[in-house]
């Protein structure tokens, strides 16, 4: 159907992903046309909707969208949630919410497309192969809207979708905000000290240190696939939920979660856990994807020098180099990233705000946004690029 022709303009909505299965939801998932994606797979997003992380109760509402061919064989899928919060997002729209509810609007429900609690970039408009992707994209775009509008809800959050999506729901009318992250690039290193002799020598030298201290005080074990087990799980989430707890309060997500995340996509994680006198002091997650290493959740015990980047970052530069993996993405936020090795990179939103009273002035601020972001970027990886000058 490269013309496009054969595609339904009728879009159902699902309120559990289980209703579509795995089968039809991963035949668009996993299209030729992006690079394996663990964070838009069924497994990965059935296991936060059956284990209650992301669902009604927890102010996640599962919407999904499924678009079929004339065949009635799935087409097209976009995951989607209507939202009573603006928690677990990583796009930070609180102050529009503020505002509009102070002007008496309401800004809750809303609805969001994304992988939930996930700052990573992947497709949020899932076309199967085979099938004309813009014409199938389009009719996901309007059947949100459509959605949106049937619903009451105040508008349409993307967050996380790839450049030419972003790019795509800015033609369809919806506004475009970026921001950035700090991601790594394999620049086709044979070895952890490949990317070092790339490095200015202060920095070089900075990293070898920081490197020995912490390994001289654990002993790093890197797990995945059959050698995770509940054990290892039962020390990351202890970690995991004393981070949660001091960030957010409340740990977005829960023990089962890790455990069916183990059992169904036990090859796609790579947790490295830190020992210390035989117990387990630190761990880090980290999701494998096609074309980049996904670095997810931290915590620790004990407080222990260097030991944070040590699995956060220089670990997850090691394994992604073998691994042969272009990048590594180690989440949102964090400045002191640059100075090992993490660059600045765009990441996207895009979002429909039905209310012209709230779009309007949203509008405007983005437009400003979206140059102050460009501007910020070019100065910190000219100022504080950790690589060598040419």
């Amino acid at each position: 159907m490269s013309d496009g022709e054969g595609l339904r303009a009728e879009v159902s909505v699902h309120r559990r992903i289980a209703e579509i299965g795995r089968k039809d939801w991963d035949v668009c998932a996993n299209s030729s046309d992006h690079a394996d994606n663990p964070f838009i797979k069924f497994d990965f997003l059935n296991s936060l909707e059956e284990t209650g992380c992301a669902v009604e109760r927890t102010g996640w509402g599962p919407s999904h969208l499924l678009l079929r061919d004339g065949a009635g064989e799935p087409a097209a899928a976009m995951p989607l949630y209507l939202k009573a919060h603006s928690r677990g997002e990583y796009v930070f729209d609180h102050a529009w919410a503020e505002a509009y509810q102070r002007a008496g609007g309401r800004y809750y429900p809303k609805l969001q497309s994304c992988s939930p609690f996930s700052p990573v970039t992947g497709s949020r408009l899932l076309v199967r192969d085979g099938v004309d992707r813009e014409a199938a994209q389009k009719l996901l775009i309007g059947g949100a809207l459509t959605l949106c509008e049937r619903l009451g809800a105040s508008g349409v959050n993307v967050t996380f979708p790839t450049e030419a999506e972003w790019r795509l729901m800015g033609d369809e009318g919806l506004l475009r905000r970026q921001d950035q992250q700090y991601h790594w690039f394999n620049q086709g290193y044979a070895d952890f000290d490949g990317f070092l002799a790339a490095l200015s020598s202060n920095r070089r030298k900075t990293i070898r240190r920081e490197r020995r201290d912490a390994l001289a005080a654990v002993e790093v074990v890197p797990l995945t696939g059959g050698d995770l087990k509940e054990e290892h799980w039962d020390a990351f989430f202890d970690f995991y939920t004393d981070t949660g707890e001091r960030k957010w309060g409340q740990p977005y997500l829960n023990r089962a979660f890790f455990s069916q995340l183990g059992q169904r996509m036990a090859d796609q994680v790579l947790l490295l856990l830190a020992r210390k006198d035989g117990r387990w002091v630190a761990g880090a997650l980290n999701l494998i994807g096609g074309d980049c290493l996904y670095g997810r959740h931290w915590g620790c015990s004990e407080d222990i020098p260097f030991l944070h980047f040590e699995l956060c970052y220089y670990q997850a530069i090691e394994h992604a180099i073998r691994l042969g993996l272009p990048r590594v993405e180690a989440g949102a936020q964090g400045q002191h990233k640059i100075a090992r090795g993490y660059l600045p990179a765009a990441v996207y939103s895009a979002h429909y705000i039905a209310d012209p009273a709230l779009r309007t002035p949203v509008a405007r601020y983005l437009e400003q946004e979206r140059e102050a972001v460009k501007q910020e970027m070019d100065w910190l990886a000219e100022e504080y690029s950790p690589f060598r000058a040419e």
